[in-house]
């Protein structure tokens, strides 16, 4: 009977400890939604007017100040000014587009003509795949599920009072 029982919550901690991985790893993720997503093409047009904006000290509304992306990202810069514009290594002239491949996880700050501080920053992330959820699921859930099988395994077992006793059986 004892080995049942140790056996029994050894099982019931895992299970209980990867629960509390997924729920811990889940949550972590959510916050994380951005990155969770496959690559894609991002574009971001420059509309007409952003020079004289940039250079009366005005943060153009529509343009975000730094960016996050998943590694094979395509942004492509659609400059609509009158004005020609760089973007870090490219070099945008007015009415055309500009695209850049976003091939490996790193942090940029380029040179940027069309913003206030003549700057934006890049984030690139690798992309959260299910093989990372579970990977984050199995790194917190398992040591949890230890930990709580140590625990449980302390606690000592269930002693069987007089009343379960068989009715022929004397103490």
């Amino acid at each position: 009977m004892f080995k049942n029982l140790v056996v029994k919550r050894i099982v019931i901690s895992m299970l209980v400890g990867l629960v509390i991985g997924l729920l811990l790893s889940e949550l972590t993720f959510y916050f994380l939604g951005e990155t969770a997503r496959k690559p894609t093409t991002i574009t971001v047009v420059v509309p007409a007017g952003t020079a004289e904006l940039v250079a009366q000290g005005e943060q153009p509304p529509s343009l975000p100040q730094n960016m996050n992306f998943v590694t094979g990202d395509v942004l492509i810069i659609d400059n609509q000014d009158s004005v020609d514009h760089q973007l870090g290594p490219l070099w945008i002239p007015a009415g055309t587009t500009g695209h850049l491949m976003l091939g490996q996880p790193e942090s940029l700050a380029f040179e940027c003509s069309f913003q206030k501080d003549k700057y934006v920053g890049l984030d690139i992330h690798d992309s959260l795949t299910l093989a990372t959820r579970m990977y984050g699921i199995l790194f917190a859930g398992l040591p949890m599920g230890l930990l709580i099988a140590v625990y449980a395994s302390i606690i000592p077992a269930r002693k069987e009072k007089k009343n379960d006793l068989p009715e022929n059986v004397q103490p």
